[in-house]
């Protein structure tokens, strides 16, 4: 970019744009070189997101008195973040995939790994595979273990093959071969037979997509990422002319699954990164605005999903069990990814009365189109968004979405549609409607923290999102917490979150090992392999100005174990000293950190060595939110609050500073969402303008 272009507005200001886009709402935040912070709410669009996109660009910026044309020329960078590749592994709306595997091994999809759910429910239907039987094709080769060739690479099936998935209109290749990871010869020769029979047609090898010796979680990245590389292609090639078009000449970055960003040529090259992109975001607010506690639990609440993680001392937990859809019967790529657990229970969240008379709220969602009922935008269906503005939490007339409250509509959904039913007032059944998404939410987090050995009853709540700082109270007295923290950002807690992310990946080198009969050539090998990725991938940042941070690790576990257990090192393993020794120690520490218990006598399997390059980037925005005067009261509203009406008043968010303190019931109109404040509750600002809800009582 020319020093022209930099300077095109004038006073030479350049931005950061991050951007979460949602099944409902697209959140920006807008950062400038000054440390000036703006955010903004729209629609999300689903048949061409830069439109909505644009439209909460030019929301933030008008909120400070910026251009929105400037704020996206005069763009360094945008950090984009988006739910588009899950839904189309959840919803099927992929790339027609044919799967390549070694011959006798077409099942691998099929016969996956784990169970189900309910160990006694003997009528569960067996989920079918990812790419379907008749699109698996067995190929004669095989390799060994050790590497060696058992099998040659039989060229003649493979080109009558490639001749058939032209035929059949396959539009993406997987190839997963028995021991890639060891000798991927015979994977790199058929990428090539591809290139020269299918020119043009995406493909991935399962050794590059990810390189682990679990033949299924491997078999399954390759499949997922193939299948969504023409879309996510399609996807992000029109994002990128559209912002071009804009005028935006600066680097456009895209959210991955590990909480981290990637320039968008990595991610177009292994899109299975981009799985649960969008909600990795948050846990980095939570652990900001929380270092030094010692477990807390994110909640981000939008329009159409819950989301749920932990961090623990400031870090925040990954995993790779992350399934794609129900545990055991949806999809798992075994990649590394930010530990978020998801229901659907946002805003736009429905609500319904079941066969047996019961009141039910989602799955399933309005979305942006037609929406809830108060958006008068066609939708007929009570949601929780409809029950907050008939109890009168949201203020109509000062919604941040573009649009204004139909609070009538609201009324009717609810009236037509599960008050009357139900006989009750509409006050009543809106209330109801709440108590039910709160519960759903409060178990959802019981589960996800219990299942990873945290009792959400010590831990602090982080409640964010658009939709999460009105229920936060609620959920706070389900689970038996005396304190509750809104971050200053909570409405647009992902897309804040993003522009702290750093730019990062991770490089694997699946070699085994055995920390008592330790083959130090093999370990200097692998060790040397993935300091070279990192190092080369670090050097390609250079001109973003900060220190990389290199983090060596290893997947290992006990003899016997079915489960493997990731190991972060001090620093280099230095393979000829005394590495098999502090793998152990270091092994028997996180196991019993993990599990409770560890066996001191027994030795370890090294099943993989890893390291993570992290690229911090230089953070633009100040860590408090100025206030423009003393709290400022808008408004006094009956608002009722546990089915009892109270005169509430209603304060403007930027009006509040650090120090202030605001007795409920009370509500904070914030710019991009509203924090109820029941009357048990008080809100007190920190020195950062986060927002602490405290019991009275406690």
């Amino acid at each position: 970019m020319t020093d022209a272009q930099k300077h095109s507005s004038g006073h030479g200001t350049r931005y950061r744009i991050a951007v979460d886009t949602g099944g409902t709402f697209t959140d920006v935040v807008v950062g400038s070189d000054r440390g000036e912070m703006a955010a903004g709410k729209a629609l999300t669009t689903y048949d061409r997101v830069f439109t909505g996109f644009e439209a909460a660009v030019r929301r933030a910026a008008g909120s400070v008195g910026w251009d929105g044309d400037e704020v996206l020329r005069d763009a360094d960078v945008i950090v984009y973040g988006t739910t588009h590749a899950t839904n189309a592994v959840l919803t099927g709306k992929v790339a027609k995939t044919a799967l390549l595997v070694t011959d006798g091994f077409a099942d691998t999809l099929l016969l996956r790994e784990g169970g189900r759910r309910d160990a006694f429910d003997s009528k569960a239907a067996y989920p079918g595979p990812y790419i379907p039987r008749r699109l698996t094709y067995e190929i004669r080769e095989r390799v060994t273990a050790e590497g060696d060739v058992l099998v040659p690479l039989d060229e003649e099936q493979v080109r009558s093959v490639l001749a058939t998935l032209a035929d059949e209109g396959v539009e993406a290749v997987a190839v997963s071969f028995l021991w890639s990871i060891v000798n991927d010869a015979h994977e790199t020769r058929l990428a090539e037979l591809i290139e020269e029979i299918l020119p043009g047609v995406p493909y991935t090898l399962s050794h590059r997509a990810n390189p682990t010796i679990r033949e299924y979680r491997r078999s399954s990245a390759a499949s997922i990422d193939a299948s969504l590389k023409p879309l996510m292609a399609d996807h992000l090639g029109k994002l990128r002319a559209d912002l071009v078009e804009s005028g935006f000449g600066g680097d456009l970055l895209v959210v991955t699954s590990e909480g981290a960003v990637l320039d968008v040529a990595d991610v177009l090259d292994r899109p299975v990164l981009l799985l649960n992109s969008g909600p990795s975001m948050a846990p980095l607010v939570g652990a900001a605005a929380a270092p030094d506690q010692e477990t807390v639990v994110v909640c981000d609440m939008g329009g159409t999903t819950f989301d749920v993680s932990l961090v623990e001392r400031g870090v925040v937990r990954h995993t790779r069990e992350a399934w794609l859809g129900e545990p055991f019967v949806g999809h798992l790529t075994g990649l590394s990814s930010v530990a978020v657990s998801s229901i659907g229970a946002g805003g736009g969240s429905i609500a319904w009365i079941d066969g047996g008379g019961l009141l039910r709220v989602g799955p399933q969602s309005a979305r942006s189109d037609p929406g809830p009922a108060a958006y008068g935008r066609g939708g007929k269906e009570p949601t929780v968004t409809d029950a907050c503005v008939v109890l009168g939490y949201l203020d109509a007339s000062g919604f941040e979405g573009g649009f204004t409250l139909n609070r009538d509509a609201s009324v009717s959904a609810i009236e037509s549609r599960i008050a009357g039913p139900l006989a009750m007032t509409v006050q009543q059944a809106a209330q109801a409607i709440l108590d039910v998404s709160a519960n759903h939410m409060a178990t959802a987090i019981r589960q996800a923290s219990l299942e990873q050995g945290v009792d959400p009853r010590g831990a602090l709540i982080v409640a964010g999102g658009g939709a999460g700082a009105m229920v936060a109270a609620a959920i706070g007295v389900l689970l038996e917490a005396d304190t509750v923290l809104i971050p200053a950002t909570a409405g647009v807690l992902a897309a804040y979150g993003a522009h702290r992310a750093p730019i990062a990946t991770e490089f694997l080198s699946p070699l085994h090992n055995d920390t008592r009969a330790f083959d130090s050539e093999s370990a200097t090998r692998a060790i040397k392999e993935i300091s070279a990725k990192a190092a080369e991938f670090a050097a390609r940042f250079d001109r973003v100005g900060s220190e990389p941070e290199v983090t060596y690790f290893v997947d290992a576990r006990y003899p016997g174990q079915a489960w493997d257990l990731r190991v972060h090192l001090d620093g280099v393993p230095e393979a000829a000293g005394e590495a098999a020794e502090t793998i152990e120690r270091a092994f028997h520490t996180e196991h019993d950190r993990r599990n409770g218990t560890h066996d001191a006598q027994s030795r370890v399997e090294i099943i993989t060595w890893g390291v993570r390059v992290e690229v911090p980037r230089p953070e633009q925005l100040k860590d408090t939110v100025a206030a423009t005067g003393s709290p400022e009261s808008h408004r006094v509203d009956p608002i009722t609050f546990g089915g009892t009406k109270f005169e509430t008043i209603r304060y403007r968010g930027v009006t509040l500073g650090p120090g202030d303190k605001i007795a409920g019931p009370a509500v904070i109109d914030q710019p991009t969402t509203t924090v109820v404040v029941p009357p048990e509750w008080d809100a007190t600002l920190d020195d950062r303008s986060n927002i602490y809800l405290t019991r009275k009582e406690a």
